[in-house]
């Protein structure tokens, strides 16, 4: 694949729902809408699905949220299984919870036009993932690399991306693509995502997409988000020195169900050429163990 769209859909979660099978055509209209403009991925946030909570009964617990999503979501990729096929467009349904024998991830679903599906839990989680009283989930262990159609990609998800110690990991892996759904109260969560994700363009030599919700969801006590999309890419004289392939940030709210953001004909090709020994000071890979640290 010498070049590739993308196609990141904002969810507007204050476009609560009629019923999960609304979600469901919701999820497949965007589909035809990314195959209408040729993308090869479709990528939805983080955690989109509290969206749906109010579907949920309505004495339901803080607590038990995770288990009802979970549920919800299971069911939901279920329908969504066959559609990456029909529409040739492969989907990373966001992040959703999934559960395991250590308890509740977050996890990432990247479906396949082929079939096969690739899945990445959230490797660094936040306060409130990890609160008792309220979801009460576990980090992932484990980083996997896609391969797909010649692509090499990795899906960390939110606040995975901000992490040096998750750069250095990521470096040597000879990325092409990196594919971040992201959840964010406030501006600054938004400005700390794409800040990371563009310096990991940076670093990585690679494109580098991320895209977060819109919109607060539509419950008594509000969760505001502010989102967007963005895709980056190595600031070299060749791609345009400035690495800003798109942006389409600071949304707050929106009508409908949430924008689709394309990011067209991202250079692929070129990029891995760069990688690989035409960039202008990129020393490739590069470890710091040679490095003293003096003075502490």
């Amino acid at each position: 694949m010498d070049r590739l769209t993308l196609a990141l859909w904002a969810v507007n979660m204050a476009d609560a729902p009629a019923s999960l099978e609304a979600v469901a055509a919701r999820v497949e209209a965007k589909l035809a809408e990314a195959a209408a403009a040729d993308a090869a991925i479709l990528v939805l946030p983080e955690l989109w699905c509290e969206q749906w909570l109010p579907l949920a009964p309505p004495d339901l617990p803080e607590t038990g949220e995770i288990a009802w999503m979970g549920r919800a979501a299971a069911w939901l990729l279920e329908r969504l299984a066959p559609l990456p096929a029909r529409y040739d467009v492969a989907l990373l349904a966001g992040s959703l919870p999934a559960e395991t024998d250590a308890g509740w991830v977050n996890r990432a679903h990247l479906l396949l036009p082929e079939g096969r599906v690739a899945t990445q839990d959230k490797l660094c989680l936040t306060p409130s993932e990890r609160d008792p009283e309220a979801w009460t989930m576990v980090p992932g262990d484990t980083l996997r690399i896609v391969t797909w159609r010649g692509l090499r990609l990795a899906m960390p998800i939110c606040l995975d991306i901000e992490q040096p110690a998750l750069a250095a990991v990521l470096q040597p892996l000879d990325l092409d693509l990196v594919l971040v759904p992201s959840m964010t109260a406030q501006a600054s969560g938004q400005a700390r995502v794409t800040s990371c994700a563009k310096a990991r363009a940076v670093e990585l030599l690679a494109t580098v997409a991320t895209v977060g919700c819109i919109g607060s969801t539509a419950l008594s006590a509000p969760r505001p988000n502010v989102g967007g999309a963005a895709v980056y890419l190595p600031c070299e004289p060749a791609l345009g020195h400035t690495g800003v392939a798109v942006e389409a940030l600071w949304a707050a709210r929106a009508d409908g169900p949430g924008p689709l953001v394309l990011a067209r004909d991202l250079p692929i090709a070129a990029i891995r050429a760069l990688r690989h020994g035409a960039a202008e000071v990129w020393p490739g890979p590069w470890s710091a163990a040679h490095v003293r640290v003096d003075g502490r």
